[in-house]
């Protein structure tokens, strides 16, 4: 990062009052599939001076929880192996049943509605940031969410993260803006691309095998590298065509599946070229 001192964003611009001075003791766990995020959220953790580790799914995680200590997870919902609604209905479960503290778990995603709100508080998730996130976002809900010794109200979940205007394409300026400078973007938009175009191969075979739930499931990893540099008009349209899958296949939805390949392509094109 440009600049990784606690208390600054990654442009060197103040982020207002210091961090926590407790947050020096915290040690935060990173959930996530994607490799992009998880080297931008450890990134940002980093400039916050918080001490974190990060894996690829819920399994992991709970592996990670039941052998050292935590204060907090990140966590995405959806995540193969196990996501993120099960690795935090698991964890409330292992705690009530050994008395332990409870961990504060804020949930990634990359769209936020009622629903959503519902799975989240139904499964034990304290908060929630929207993907894309800024380092001020993040900071944010942190300052919400981590164990405070001087705290004694419990934590009440409540819509942190804010959802950037739909249909707006990235620009060069923009992520800049974003992310401090391009050595800083340009390694997270070449991951990112990468592992959506290997999705989109993935894709492309279960598509061809008619395996919906596999379909599905990289539908919803798609969305989150639709939505790593900025939201578009992409994702709801995913959204809905995951819907469709499940309530009619793959055989039916083929046109709609190819129309979405060649869509994300010209995106990850137009990233590409940036």
């Amino acid at each position: 990062m440009a600049d990784t001192k606690a208390g600054r964003s990654p442009t060197g611009a103040s982020l207002g009052p210091a961090v926590p001075p407790h947050w020096q003791n915290v040690r935060v766990l990173l959930a996530d599939d994607h490799r992009a995020y998880r080297l931008l959220i450890g990134a940002f953790l980093h400039t916050l001076g918080l001490a974190h580790e990060a894996v690829g799914d819920g399994r992991q995680a709970l592996d990670a929880l039941a052998d050292r200590p935590f204060d907090l997870v990140i966590s995405d919902c959806r995540m193969p192996v196990l996501d993120g609604y099960a690795m935090t209905r698991e964890l409330r479960r292992r705690e009530a049943q050994t008395g332990r503290v409870r961990i504060p778990v804020i949930a990634l995603t990359a769209c936020l509605g009622a629903e959503q709100v519902q799975r989240c508080m139904a499964c034990g998730m304290d908060n929630w940031l929207v993907k894309p996130i800024t380092l001020e976002q993040l900071r944010d809900v942190l300052r919400d969410s981590l164990p405070d010794p001087h705290r004694q109200a419990p934590l009440s979940a409540r819509p942190t993260g804010s959802v950037l205007p739909r249909s707006r394409l990235p620009t060069r300026a923009s992520l800049i803006a974003t992310f401090g400078t391009w050595e800083v973007v340009e390694p997270l938009l070449f991951c990112m691309i990468q592992e959506a175009h290997d999705d989109l191969a993935a894709l492309e075979h279960a598509g061809n095998t008619a395996d919906a739930a596999v379909t599905a499931q990289l539908l919803h990893r798609l969305i989150g590298s639709i939505a790593f540099f900025g939201t578009t008009d992409l994702e709801p349209r995913t959204l809905q065509l995951i819907d469709q899958l499940c309530d009619a296949g793959v055989q039916v939805n083929r046109a709609a599946l190819k129309r979405f390949h060649r869509e994300v392509e010209g995106y990850l094109q137009y990233l590409a070229n940036l």
